[in-house]
């Protein structure tokens, strides 16, 4: 495949400094908000994610991106140079879920899924999603916990 083409099938997003580019597959358009305490303390909200599975690209800035070991399960990353959140990564199956604010467009998005829904808090609430998930739910889907 040309790299041309290769482009064509891949969305591509970049932190707030443009100093970390990643991309994942064209056809990665399902949005995921996680309520969990650790995503609402990351992101300062709900995290908006996009469930990437292993196909996640650094394209550039590679040397600015920073790992966290947040739990015994999952790895959240982010840019170096400017604090963006890049994604989260489950150390069980190896499953990214990449920030959605790091793309200025995502053809085709809908809201899917709200997981940890038993850890939101009671202050706000989202509408749309078809598929709410608890945190035990969550951990059964990747394998985790």
């Amino acid at each position: 495949m040309s790299e041309a083409a290769d482009n064509a099938d891949r969305l591509h997003g970049h932190c707030l400094c443009g100093g970390v580019a990643l991309s994942v597959p064209a056809h990665v358009h399902a949005v995921h908000a996680c309520h969990c305490g650790a995503c609402r303390r990351w992101h300062g909200g709900p995290a908006m994610v996009l469930p990437a599975g292993e196909d996640l690209r650094i394209e550039t800035g590679d040397a600015l991106v920073r790992r966290f070991a947040s739990s015994d399960w999952a790895e959240r990353a982010f840019c170096g140079a400017c604090g963006s959140s890049l994604f989260f990564r489950s150390t069980g199956e190896g499953q990214h879920y990449v920030a959605a604010g790091l793309f200025d467009a995502i053809p085709g998005a809908h809201f899917e899924a709200e997981i940890f829904i038993d850890a939101k808090p009671e202050w706000y609430a989202l509408d749309g999603p078809g598929e709410h998930l608890t945190g035990e739910a969550f951990f059964a889907r990747i394998g985790a916990g």
